[in-house]
């Protein structure tokens, strides 16, 4: 009994995991994950534990498996996991919101931290974020360059704490620049950005917690645009 606890538990724990990864947009649609054997090495666990954490991911949508000499498991194009998300917002009251507020306590704070400790190496790793964001020539490139830019950010604020809250925070909204038209929305962001860099590297905690504030203010406009717009969910497959 024991046994089976333990052994659903840490399933739990690696689809949570993956399903993270997936959502802050480290891996996206179309991405295959490692082999079998060298993902269970990478995560230190047994293949088994593995086996069962990716059939949940695929009964959830989140990743299929693919046959043959491309064969394979690969990331779906999240249309299902994305339509229950956004049934989720929407149905739960205040929940979305609830959210992005405190994302803003989270990482206002994160902001201000770095900008008060962020040494020339901190500053070079974000810098190269910005210049990545500058030139991300599709949606996947600018979800994983925006993901590793507030990384850098929460490193630079030397909070591990802090760091783990506002991954787990930012994980909970879904990365659903997918969804967005890639020109507009996504330059807003990239300035955004480029507002909370010049503040941190100038030192001005108050900047670096203002720029912040924009920038998830804006990130709840075009979130919300995405939630409840007034189109029609996307239809889930038969299971």
């Amino acid at each position: 009994m024991a046994n089976g606890v333990t052994t659903q538990t840490l399933t739990e724990v690696v689809a949570d995991h993956l399903r993270r990864l997936i959502h802050l947009g480290e891996v996206g649609p179309g991405d295959r994950l490692p082999a079998e054997r060298e993902l269970a090495e990478q995560l230190g666990i047994a293949r088994l534990s593995l086996r069962e954490a990716l059939k949940t991911l695929q009964n959830d949508g989140y990743v299929e498996v693919r046959r043959g000499a491309r064969g394979g498991t690969y990331v779906t194009e999240l249309e299902v996991p994305v339509a229950r998300w956004r049934a989720r917002m929407r149905t739960e009251s205040g929940e979305f919101d609830d959210i992005i507020d405190f994302r803003i306590g989270l990482e206002t704070e994160t902001a201000r931290l770095a900008a008060a400790r962020r040494t020339p190496e901190d500053l070079a790793a974000l810098r190269a974020t910005i210049d990545d964001l500058t030139v991300a020539h599709d949606r996947t490139a600018f979800r994983l360059t925006d993901s590793r830019f507030h990384a850098a950010l929460a490193r630079a604020a030397r909070s591990s704490r802090l760091g783990a809250a506002v991954e787990t925070t930012r994980a909970e909204l879904f990365n659903t620049h997918d969804l967005l038209p890639f020109i507009d929305p996504v330059q807003e962001s990239v300035d955004d950005h480029q507002a909370v860099f010049r503040a941190v590297e100038a030192g001005d905690v108050d900047a670096a917690a203002a720029a912040m504030r924009d920038h998830i203010e804006h990130t709840r406009t075009q979130l919300r645009a995405i939630v409840f717009a007034t189109d029609p969910l996307p239809t889930e497959p038969a299971s």
